[in-house]
């Protein structure tokens, strides 16, 4: 599930770097760092969710 959400958030930060996705916070070609700092934080919440 990791790799795939990875994948997608690597299209998703690709994608609005050719067109921004114009969501709120996300108006300028600029703000694609943002979905990465998402998607760290959502990977961060796994790793301490993890039962292993």
């Amino acid at each position: 599930m990791n790799k795939l959400f990875s994948i997608l958030l690597i299209l998703m930060m690709g994608a609005h770097l050719v067109r921004p996705l114009g969501l709120p916070g996300l108006r300028k070609r600029g703000d694609f760092w943002k979905i990465a700092l998402v998607g760290m934080l959502v990977f961060g919440v796994t790793v301490l969710l993890r039962t292993e």
